[in-house]
């Protein structure tokens, strides 16, 4: 179970570089760090199952937390690779993906100080409802005892909007495909 990080609070603007960077280090190479230590034993004995606990934020992105997102998007990125990469080796790998809990994870976070010019993001920063970490352990033992485990899995109630998100997504990439397709130049054989 790899489970590092913390959340940093600030538009991009406001990030300073060791904000930035001790929010990677963190979110992003502390995870790395964890994956690197646990696969020589995974890979020796041809089994296991990596858990690497991500977030609803590094598959969708609020203004005023881009740090966290860059740092948890990064972490999607590098598990989804991992996966391709010991299949074949008996390892199961999933990304967790939890929306807001009961943790003290939000008394926790950094602030970046702030301009005023973007107090209309910190304004809109609304309340939300959060889950019970209690209720997660029999969710995470079903996935970790899958026969066919997910790569990812949404803990709490984020999938409706995610789901709306990537609809609107692939909505404008279907609207600016034939740019997309112009962009390329005429097809070469390689």
């Amino acid at each position: 179970m790899n489970n590092a990080g913390y959340g940093h609070f600030g538009a991009v603007e406001e990030l300073g570089e060791d904000e930035i960077r001790a929010q990677l280090e963190t979110n992003f190479f502390g995870a790395l760090w964890v994956l690197q230590a646990a696969l020589p034993v995974l890979r020796s004995q041809r089994s296991g199952h990596l858990v690497t606990v991500t977030s609803e934020g590094g598959v969708r992105a609020f203004p005023g937390i881009g740090a966290y997102h860059a740092s948890k998007w990064a972490v999607e990125g590098l598990v989804q690779s991992l996966a391709g990469e010991v299949r074949e080796l008996g390892i199961r790998v999933t990304n967790v993906e939890p929306g807001p809990y009961a943790t003290g994870w939000l008394e926790a976070t950094r602030h970046s100080a702030p301009l005023p010019d973007y107090d209309h993001v910190r304004d809109t920063a609304g309340a939300f409802d959060v889950g019970a970490p209690a209720a997660t352990v029999p969710a995470l033992l079903a996935v970790v005892d899958a026969e066919d485990p997910p790569l990812r899995v949404f803990f709490g109630r984020s999938f409706e909007a995610v789901r709306a998100q990537y609809l609107a997504q692939i909505a404008e990439w279907e609207r600016w495909q034939d740019v997309a397709l112009e962009a390329f130049g005429p097809v070469r054989a390689g």
